[in-house]
């Protein structure tokens, strides 16, 4: 099937399906996203380093998750299908925990389901889209399911907002979530058909290996870890920094939830305006070029973050500046990333090249909550400099994508000569 509708890329059916299946399950999360660490610090009575520990704990699940995700969407049994199935229960289950946590240990528990859950998601949903486009529709559709994702989690800001502004029942913000999931395995369940038609045929050990002995692959790891440290900063650190340290007015008193919820809204609502654009005007462009000017775009809204901890005012304005410059910083990144894994993945390896690319989000959930979370435990002078350190570190994400694509350049002239 194709777009009704001129400006949308030509897909199939299956992969707008995927799209709206994946937005209504990202509305749940959006339920959740933003106001978890802020509930579970504020009203739970955790510390920030606990819930920082316990949303990183879901890297651990997370790791195991992405592993059998890999090697189940390239098996014959299990499949794409049957791996995105089996990840929607899971996430339901997670949310029957987390909306029932009132210590640590219970909140730590439904964030490893959850992180098992979403890991075991990730390699097939990705796997599914590269398997219905073609190289030159890859990146638009990409593009579309990262839309998705970006619009569901601006509808699930936006509603969660006025929930806990009108209710204040945050627990009710993860039953939400568990509908969604449970919503999604419908949809899959109906409309999702098997689409591997290149099963690894040999043991899953063997496939792994070979996707580890790419030095393309591995490079590629190493900084796109960094990037999803990135990433988590904007999930979990910001909101609860623009809660507790931001000073508006020039008084200690940091943004008000509904504020946050409206900075949130207006940063995925412009990610979600410019991301099939953006996709299209850099699509020319090889896809390490892309990924080092979403690195340029995270050092300067990591700088704008810091602008807006330490200005005495105007603070509302700055963050606002500062969302935008991310929100371009993530629509550059996210396509090109997966378009990148696609094409270094031979055909029958699809679902574990995209599981190593998805660990690279484990890592970074795993090393972001703890990190910032630190960060916020200390005095605001060390929480204000963090923003700097992340903007150091861009430095080093810049010098390991310039190598890997002197690698890509010089790996593509080999094959054009071997040709």
């Amino acid at each position: 099937m194709v777009s009704t509708v001129s400006f949308l890329p030509r897909l199939q059916r299956q992969v707008w399906l995927l799209a709206f299946g994946r937005l209504l399950s990202q509305i749940g999360t959006g339920f959740t996203l933003f106001y978890a660490p802020i509930f579970f610090v504020n009203q739970v009575g955790l510390s920030a380093t606990a819930v920082g520990l316990g949303i990183g704990s879901a890297s651990i699940s997370g790791i195991i998750g992405r592993v059998l995700g890999g090697s189940f969407a390239d098996s014959k049994f299990w499949g794409r299908r049957r791996t995105l199935l089996l990840s929607a229960a899971i996430s339901a289950i997670a949310d029957v925990f987390l909306a029932s946590a009132y210590n640590f240990p219970t909140f730590v528990v439904g964030n490893l389901f959850m992180g098992l859950g979403i890991g075991i998601y990730w390699p097939a949903t990705e796997a599914v889209v590269a398997d219905l486009t073609t190289p030159d529709q890859r990146n638009e559709a990409y593009s579309i399911t990262r839309l998705c994702d970006s619009l569901g989690l601006g509808i699930g800001v936006v509603l969660g907002g006025i929930l806990i502004s009108t209710t204040g029942l945050y627990r009710l913000l993860f039953v939400v979530d568990g509908i969604s999931f449970v919503v999604f395995f419908g949809m899959i369940y109906v409309a999702i058909a098997e689409t591997n038609r290149s099963f690894n045929q040999h043991s899953q050990l063997s496939g792994w290996k070979t996707a580890l002995s790419d030095r393309r692959l591995v490079i590629y790891a190493i900084a796109n870890t960094m990037f999803t440290t990135y990433i988590v900063q904007i999930d979990s650190t910001l909101p609860l920094y623009f809660s507790n340290f931001v000073r508006v007015d020039g008084s200690d008193r940091g943004f008000e939830p509904a504020t946050i919820s409206i900075l949130f809204t207006g940063y995925l609502t412009l990610a979600v305006l410019i991301q099939l654009p953006i996709a299209r005007a850099l699509n020319r462009w090889r896809r390490s070029q892309v990924l080092m000017v979403s690195a340029l775009f995270w050092s300067l809204g990591f700088l704008l973050i810091w602008i807006t901890g330490t200005s005495p005012q105007n603070t509302l304005t700055w963050a606002a500046i500062a969302l935008s410059v991310l929100s371009f910083a993530i629509v550059t990144y996210t396509p090109s990333a997966a378009s990148l894994v696609v094409e270094l993945a031979p055909e029958s390896l699809r679902g574990v090249y995209l599981g190593i690319n998805s660990q690279c989000w484990a890592l970074g959930y795993l090393i972001g909550p703890p990190l910032g979370g630190w960060a916020l435990d200390q005095p605001r002078p060390v929480a204000n400099r963090y923003w700097l350190f992340l903007i150091l570190s861009v430095a080093i994400a810049l010098s390991i994508l310039w190598t890997l694509d002197k690698m890509m350049v010089r790996s593509r002239e080999n094959s054009s000569t071997n040709e």
